[in-house]
């Protein structure tokens, strides 16, 4: 990995980091469903003139039913999941709930090819578990009302990134950029059905404005092209790196910007899970080898 290709995976992490501190700030105000409607539709609308400019194609009439399922598992459903349980979780804890996923996409594609889970598997699903317990409940989030189906959610948004990995891998094929901008568009098609269900709850000032722009512009549409590059540089065993780092970066915005304390408790959990997910996915970072193109899982 050269060190151009390790500064954007650096970056990566901090953007997707990130996104949990945005959330954090504006799903209390605007609730999950107004919140991700805006999200999803800047991003399609950010990847639009990028696809423009870059002159990528995207065929909506031959790849629309998949861009109908990729959007709806992994970016609708988890988005407005996060969402949801932003408004009463940390960005601290969101962003470990988040690294879950691979853990999630191990076990869902156990179930899916009904393979017997390993040893180390099993150990490290036993791990994950632990850590996140440790996490929540230690910290003081979970003493507020709603805080365990809040915790539920996330877990859940996780599970989808995991479910859409399998989908991913025995769909056909299509480019990279192009999954991105369709389920973008297909996502924002698939939420504007929840927004009555979830109105704004106050009036969206400034700060929420721009973190809404923030998570669309940068968060979903500039963090794929930066995840997309990194695929075609190292390989995707090396950029799946970003997932152990995101929570590095949701703890440290979090403390940063929100005031959120990080405890012992907080460290260790992150930690116990992390070691849990490598553990069950067996990753081990490759740099400078190639590996083929996996399924994209925003945040």
């Amino acid at each position: 990995m050269t060190t151009a290709n390790l500064l954007r995976l650096i970056l990566l992490a901090a953007i997707w980091g990130g996104s949990f501190l945005f959330m954090r700030i504006s799903a209390p105000v605007l609730g999950p469903a107004v919140l991700i409607e805006f999200r999803v539709l800047f991003a399609a609308l950010f990847l639009a003139i990028v696809g423009f400019v870059l002159k990528k194609r995207l065929d909506l009439r031959a790849n629309w039913k998949h861009f109908f399922i990729l959007g709806f598992f992994n970016s609708a459903l988890p988005f407005l999941l996060f969402a949801f349980g932003a408004r009463t979780l940390s960005a601290s804890v969101l962003s470990v709930l988040n690294a879950t996923a691979p853990m999630w996409g191990a076990l869902v594609g156990a179930v899916w090819t009904r393979h017997a889970i390993s040893l180390r598997t099993a150990l490290g699903l036993l791990l994950g578990t632990a850590g996140v317990a440790l996490l929540v409940g230690f910290d003081h989030v979970s003493s507020k009302p709603g805080a365990g189906l809040a915790v539920v959610a996330a877990l859940a948004a996780a599970l989808c990134y995991g479910i859409a990995s399998q989908y991913a891998r025995s769909a056909k094929s299509v480019e990279p950029f192009a999954n991105a901008h369709g389920t973008m568009w297909t996502s924002s098609l698939i939420v504007l059905p929840v927004l009555p269900f979830f109105p704004m709850t106050g009036t969206p000032t400034v700060g929420i404005v721009g973190a809404v722009l923030a998570l669309g512009v940068l968060c979903s549409g500039i963090a794929y092209i930066l995840y997309f590059r990194l695929i075609e540089e190292v390989g995707t065993t090396s950029a799946l790196t970003v997932t152990f780092l995101n929570p590095v970066f949701g703890i440290l915005w979090g403390a940063l910007f929100l005031g959120e304390t990080i405890g012992w408790y907080t460290i260790a959990g992150s930690a116990i899970t992390l070691v849990g997910t490598a553990l069950v996915t067996g990753f081990v970072p490759r740099f400078g080898r190639a590996a083929a193109p996996a399924a994209t899982q925003g945040r």
